[in-house]
């Protein structure tokens, strides 16, 4: 299928007729879509559908494609794991996402200090990782990720591993960060509530292809009420999965 965007929006990341074979088997089949700036996008699939590839080839970590690729500046990744380094401190974490500036030490740790502001851990800079709670490592690792201050940040079902308060908490920090910052996201998630509430549109892969789009015209977002269309969203994109309800 065609996916539609406002062509006026500026386009943080974009595919273009992308293919992708591992072996003899095709995971992605003519897969175009775009993600605009200050944009969220997810992506729900069931397992196997090739979500995790779209989001690599995006992040430039696939280079054995056909079709296009572009991207404002080098994008971000986070994943459902935090991947801490154990042996750095929280603030060494979060200033390896400067690594290919070639900053001063000083200004590094000044920047991991700010995004650690920015996601409420300020007081944990000097902590080893170990002592994080789940929710605390998935803060470092988005500090991390927006650090660098990218135009794309891509997620890997970040949120997936936490209890549904912390889950909720991070919900409202990524739109806390994202009305900050304006950057464009493309959520990789199996979850389709989460889908409903934090996006803006919402795209199915199925058998490596994109096969539905879905609208959220007034997304509620986790700090509002959900609005008469949120059970509709969420019937429309069950039933393009193939669940009943």
């Amino acid at each position: 299928m065609t996916v539609t965007y406002d062509r006026k929006t500026e386009i943080a990341g974009q595919l273009r007729h992308v293919d992708k074979w591992y072996g003899q088997h095709q995971v992605l089949q003519d897969v175009s879509l775009a993600i605009g700036s200050g944009e969220i996008i997810a992506l729900v699939g069931r397992s196997g559908s090739g979500k995790s590839t779209v989001l690599r080839v995006l992040a430039g970590l696939s280079d054995d494609h056909s079709g296009e690729r572009l991207v404002a500046g080098a994008p971000a990744l986070a994943f459902q794991e935090p991947r801490l380094f154990p042996w750095r401190t929280v603030r060494t974490n979060v200033g390896y996402g400067l690594t290919r500036f070639r900053l001063p030490r000083g200004e590094v740790a000044s920047r991991a200090d700010q995004a650690l502001a920015d996601v409420g851990l300020a007081d944990r800079a000097d902590a080893w990782p170990l002592t994080l709670s789940g929710g605390q490592a998935q803060r470092v690792s988005l500090a991390r990720a927006l650090v660098a201050e990218p135009q794309l940040l891509l997620l890997d079902e970040p949120f997936g591993a936490l209890d549904a308060l912390t889950r909720l908490s991070m919900h409202g920090l990524l739109l806390e960060l994202w009305h900050r910052h304006g950057f464009g996201v493309l959520l990789v998630t199996h979850d389709v509530n989460e889908a409903v509430a934090l996006a803006d549109r919402v795209l199915v892969l199925d058998g490596g292809r994109v096969v539905h789009q879905t609208e959220i015209s007034d997304p509620r977002r986790p700090t509002g009420s959900p609005s008469p269309q949120t059970d509709q969203h969420r019937a429309e994109l069950l039933a393009q999965l193939g669940v009943q309800i």
